[in-house]
């Protein structure tokens, strides 16, 4: 669902059906969006680790909201994707640093036994635990090896999302005597672990990225979620991992579209020109003003449409189960490609644009309005437009199943 505010939003039919879970959460969401929104701007350039933020998060209870299962939220995959929408439309950094939350703190339904998915959500569940990190492949990776004390992880990585205020880290490593990449829980808190800020960001300056370092840093067998080898290895019910974390990515640009069109909007019904140093009397008249909105909305909408077909296929590849196929896979991952490379450009063309709508005055920092740009190209040069492009091309010509891409 999108933001109530938003011009370019999909119409909701009275006639959808909505669950009261679902309705109770995205109720929370509006109003801790509503509450991010009265100091984006101050919060934003003071760019301080998200402390204050996830603490707002924890006490509205969205960091408990899990996809249905034992101890967690009682949501499903198409609330946590609402949610994120929501937040990322008045704070995208938040917004990512939630979704990226909500994808890591449920993988090991993907990559684990089920004992160890049930485990995981449990104690996620009651600790209110935040999570960041993530299972891109990066070079030089972690290495996961095997002393007389048992099992260390050491290495250094930078991740753009949650680690600064991370109460467990989902990491990628590499067994050593093997190197097969597995997916791996860190407490932060464990001797060895130092977490450094990334202070040089121009954009997502709230998403609490920075780089971990670990030295000889104790996991345990329950700490080992699974394997992360790549989908010729994987069953395609776990290789829908990389589709249904990348959906995030999606809802996230989407907020991020729909709130600086929101936000760019209420600034335009005030009265204000582009080339007008006060505000006048009347609504917006201007013609080129009037075609970007026009040009934007179909943007955002068309996206907005792209995003709901790859949410019904997500929805139906996990309903599928184990009887899922690879071809089934594939279609799922092809059509979120689509949805990304839609999603990025409403986002940069909405935030790009939205200076020109605003005029010169959209150079003042204390407006802000700077910040949807410096947000989502930050976002998307971690998620590659060229590149979905050239899967999606591989997949409609040569028929080539898109490689297994976990999110960033």
């Amino acid at each position: 669902m999108c933001p109530a505010a938003a011009a370019p939003t999909r119409p909701v039919s009275p006639a959808e059906p909505v669950a009261d879970g679902r309705a109770h959460w995205l109720r929370v969401a509006r109003e801790t969006a509503d509450d991010l929104a009265t100091d984006t701007v101050d919060r934003e350039q003071a760019g301080k680790a998200p402390v204050d933020e996830v603490s707002r998060l924890r006490e509205s209870g969205l960091l408990t909201l899990t996809p249905a299962g034992p101890g967690g939220g009682g949501a499903d995959w198409d609330t946590a994707y609402a949610v994120v929408r929501e937040i990322s439309a008045a704070d995208g950094a938040i917004g990512q640093l939630l979704g990226s939350h909500y994808f890591l703190s449920w993988s090991a339904q993907f990559f684990g036994d089920p004992e160890t998915a049930r485990r995981t959500v449990e104690r996620s569940a009651a600790g209110q635990w935040c999570w960041g990190g993530g299972f891109a492949p990066q070079d030089p990776p972690l290495t996961l090896s095997r002393t007389s004390r048992g099992l260390v992880l050491g290495g250094r990585q930078s991740y753009p999302t949650g680690v600064l205020v991370a109460d467990r880290l989902a990491v990628r490593a590499v067994r050593e005597d093997t190197g097969e990449p597995l997916a791996v829980v860190v407490d932060p808190a464990r001797r060895g672990v130092v977490v450094d800020a990334a202070g040089d960001t121009f954009g997502q300056r709230l998403a609490g990225g920075g780089s971990v370092e670990l030295d000889a840093v104790p996991v345990g067998a329950d700490d080992v979620l699974g394997s992360l080898s790549g989908d010729e290895d994987l069953v395609p019910r776990a290789a829908l991992a990389a589709p249904v974390g990348r959906l995030f990515s999606v809802q996230l640009l989407l907020g991020m579209a729909e709130g600086v069109l929101a936000e760019v909007r209420e600034y335009s019904r005030a009265g204000h020109r582009p080339w007008q140093p006060v505000p006048s009397a009347g609504a917006p008249d201007d013609p080129q003003v009037l075609t970007a909105y026009g040009e934007l909305t179909v943007l955002a909408r068309s996206a907005s449409a792209l995003c709901d077909q790859a949410l019904d296929a997500v929805r139906r590849g996990l309903g599928r189960g184990e009887e899922l196929t690879y071809d089934e896979y594939a279609d799922v991952s092809a059509l979120v490609s689509m949805a990304e490379t839609a999603a990025a450009r409403a986002a940069q063309e909405s935030a790009t644009r939205a200076l020109d709508i605003v005029g010169p005055r959209s150079a003042s920092a204390r407006l802000g309005f700077d910040r949807f740009w410096r947000n989502a190209r930050t976002h998307t040069l971690y998620e590659p437009v060229a590149h979905r492009l050239r899967d999606v091309g591989d997949y409609f010509l040569n028929g080539a199943h898109p490689p297994f891409v976990l999110p960033a």
